[in-house]
């Protein structure tokens, strides 16, 4: 019930800011990237240098999956905490992927 009431906030300060318009969701499983992710029981996000989409995307997936090597095996944990390495346009065009 908590987090109907966050995306109710969120889509009330969304109106707000572009103008009236209408994000109301069916279920919150419609803007996860990968639905029905269970993260482990005292996992933390490592710490990454961010990839802003200037430099070798190549070596910033490199270095992402050694930093995550533990969580090798899950795929979903990956593609979830992807997010976490990138900003600015990287950021962005992952936020605007279809979930599959």
């Amino acid at each position: 019930m908590a987090e109907i009431g966050k995306l109710n906030h969120l889509e009330e300060r969304l109106r707000a800011i572009e103008g009236g318009k209408d994000y109301a969701f069916a279920t919150l499983e419609e803007v996860f990237l990968v639905p029905n992710i269970i993260t482990p029981p005292k996992f933390k996000v490592p710490d990454f240098d961010k990839y802003k989409g200037t430099t070798c995307s190549k070596n910033h997936l490199n270095m992402y999956c050694r930093k995550m090597g533990a969580y090798a095996k899950d795929k979903e944990l990956l593609v979830h905490f992807f997010q976490e390495s990138l900003t600015g346009v990287a950021v962005t065009w992952y936020a605007n992927l279809e979930p599959s």
